[in-house]
């Protein structure tokens, strides 16, 4: 497995320290359209599954903080990229497997530390109680075989996942500000509705 020191991201040595700033999922020339639109906290909340109070918490704890601007005072708000959005909702099912939050925390700065690098092809493996970092199918059944993983999380199928949800949601353009809406296809059937009715 491959991992900074350690084939474990929740447990031994950890990764060398954390930069600052946005942390890039996969090559930006790849995905141009998902580096030029942000989500509000409401529309991240519902592409991850998560409340708004996980939500919160997590960006104050600094465990999932927006990359694209943070709520600085009383009236702004956070917004938060396609990356943040995929790491929010991988956090999410850590949870809901039972993964401690501490050890959630070791895995993000874990991927954080590694730049994201590959991360469509990892599947992040665990046993309630360490996170292990797994990039091919061999690392995967090695790590089943050893007794140490008891469920995984596939990230390219949380990526499309976040990909789908966010399709419908609105999105806001961050070099302009304006609103883009999501195709939502109740809207479009909403929409086809009235027009006949006129």
């Amino acid at each position: 497995m491959r991992s900074s020191g350690d084939s474990t991201v929740g447990g031994g040595p950890g990764p060398g320290p954390v930069e600052s700033g946005p942390y890039p999922l996969r090559d930006s020339a790849a995905v141009p359209s998902t580096d030029t639109i942000g989500y509000r906290g409401p529309t991240a909340c519902a592409a991850a599954g998560i409340t708004y109070r996980q939500l919160d918490y997590w960006a104050r704890t600094g465990l999932v903080e927006p990359s694209v601007r943070s709520a600085y005072g009383s009236g702004t708000q956070r917004l938060y990229s396609f990356r943040d959005v995929v790491v929010l909702k991988i956090v999410k099912r850590f949870l809901d497997t039972g993964v401690a939050l501490q050890n959630i925390r070791a895995a993000v700065q874990h991927l954080r530390a590694r730049g994201f690098r590959d991360l469509e092809r990892m599947t992040l493996m665990s046993d309630g109680a360490t996170v292990y970092e797994c990039s091919s199918p061999d690392e995967v059944v090695g790590l089943l075989q050893g007794g140490q993983g008891v469920f995984g999380i596939a990230v390219g199928v949380v990526w499309r996942d976040v990909e789908t949800a966010l399709s419908q949601l609105h999105g806001e353009r961050i070099d302009t500000g304006e609103t883009l809406v999501g195709h939502n296809p109740a809207d479009e059937l909403a929409r086809r509705r009235r027009d006949r009715a006129v």
